[in-house]
């Protein structure tokens, strides 16, 4: 089955988005997603629209080369139609084959995003909430296979205390206070009050509020203020890359045996694995990776989720 794909540059994707799946379902199969992902199927194939806050992201796919440019060609004409104001251009890859992709070619990433536990609505709306608020700096926030990882692993350990080193709008905080047990308690440090804000009634919503204990203060003095004892079953870290060495030492010293940290953006966009690339941040994430993989108090994995995911086991 060949696949396609097409980068559109705008701003108003998650508009076009709406507009398309509204005029196609009267026409042919058409869903959204609360988060704003839409998926079109019409006779010749099927194609998902994903909106990012500078472009749109759409992924095309049919059982024969022929049907497939049907599908572009509905697609694109119904597109630029929507958009005549911005006068927008949409130009697909050449077709591409399963037995063709490795595991980090986009079109992988599209198929994991429909393929986990769904978001359901209330996570699905603070995405767009965040998306709509933040703009460019929306790609802080977890995706929502991460997010799906982060519950399962806070229900896997039987968390019943967890921290959570950068909050951002609170998406992960959600994840995480989710798959807490009863009783269970996230420490949350993050130094925004204006973007935790956002978060915050759909904390309220999905009734997890009571359990998120939200700290707005640099995160290593809140670390650091902890009692040394190892009690913590799970910690996510999110923050500030040039932290990162602090946070972990803070945290792996106070999980408990069978504790987890999870590391997010350990590859930083692939620059990680380049030694050409000198910043403070590179060099930094650099040497925490290797310092984890020899840490003898815990056994370690890096998963290539997203931007790369390091899962830690305190021994």
């Amino acid at each position: 089955m060949p696949l396609s794909t097409a980068h559109v540059a705008t701003a108003r994707s998650a508009r076009y988005i709406k507009q398309l799946v509204s005029h196609m379902d009267h026409k042919a199969t058409a869903t959204l997603t609360p988060d704003g992902r839409g998926t079109i199927t019409v006779t010749a194939g099927t194609c998902t629209l994903t909106p990012t806050p500078d472009r749109l992201e759409l992924t095309a796919s049919a059982p024969d080369e022929e049907r497939l440019a049907r599908v572009e060609d509905v697609i694109a004409r119904h597109l630029v139609r929507f958009a005549a104001q911005e006068r927008i251009t949409v130009e697909w890859t050449a077709p591409l084959y399963g037995g063709d992709l490795d595991p980090t070619h986009p079109l992988v990433g599209e198929y994991l995003l429909a393929h986990h536990t769904p978001a359901d609505g209330i996570l699905g709306e603070l995405a767009l909430a965040t998306r709509e608020a933040a703009g460019d700096a929306a790609h802080m926030q977890v995706s929502a296979d991460e997010g799906a990882l982060l519950t399962m692993l806070t229900r896997l350990t039987g968390a019943r205390l967890a921290v959570e080193v950068g909050v951002f709008t609170g998406y992960s905080s959600l994840c995480i206070a989710r798959g807490l047990a009863a009783g269970g308690r996230l420490l949350a440090c993050d130094v925004s009050e204006e973007w935790a804000a956002i978060g915050r009634p759909y904390w309220e919503r999905a009734g997890v509020a009571d359990r998120i204990d939200l700290r707005i203060a640099p995160a290593l003095e809140t670390l650091r203020a902890l009692a040394p004892e190892p009690v913590v079953d799970i910690a996510f870290i999110d923050a500030d890359k040039e932290n990162y060495p602090f946070y972990y030492e803070e945290l792996v010293s106070r999980l408990r045996p069978g504790g987890l940290v999870v590391l997010d953006n350990v590859f930083l966009g692939g620059r990680v694995l380049d030694p050409a690339y000198r910043e403070d941040r590179y060099v930094t994430m650099r040497r925490l990776n290797d310092l984890i993989a020899a840490d003898e108090r815990v056994d370690s994995v890096m998963l290539p989720v997203r931007d790369g995911v390091t899962v830690a086991r305190r021994r």
